[in-house]
């Protein structure tokens, strides 16, 4: 199976000037771990996971004056939607991270987490056993 065959399409986009809680509450209200943070003023595509707002929260920073662009990950490591889902999973195995950014050419098509790889791993592994 392909990334493309489980990531989610729906997006959540904020900009760089959003607050920390502007976006885990859109966060919250969507039910994701994460959002793609995109600056017209900086090349590429970063993203913000929920375990950078706790970070920061947990650093003691006020989340209604930090900024998204301050505490996100502009390093991303994107897939392709033609990755196999073994190649997603190996790349945040080795990155220690639970999110992927999936782009074809310069254009978000999704996110991919592990809990989408997981998903659709015990699908198939339930299928397979019947």
């Amino acid at each position: 199976m392909r990334v493309r065959d489980a990531m989610s399409s729906q997006v959540l986009v904020v900009g760089p000037e959003h607050t920390l809680r502007q976006a885990a509450r859109m966060m919250a209200t969507r039910r994701i771990g994460s959002a793609v943070v995109i600056d017209p003023d900086s090349e590429g595509v970063g993203i913000m996971t929920e375990r950078d707002v706790l970070s920061a929260i947990g650093a003691g920073l006020d989340p209604d004056v930090e900024r998204t662009s301050a505490h996100l990950t502009w390093d991303v490591v994107y897939a392709t939607p033609e990755w196999t889902l073994e190649e997603a999973a190996a790349a945040m195995a080795r990155g220690g991270f639970r999110h992927l950014v999936v782009l074809e050419e310069s254009e978000v098509l999704g996110v991919i987490s592990v809990r989408d790889i997981m998903r659709v791993w015990a699908q198939q592994r339930s299928a397979a056993s019947v």
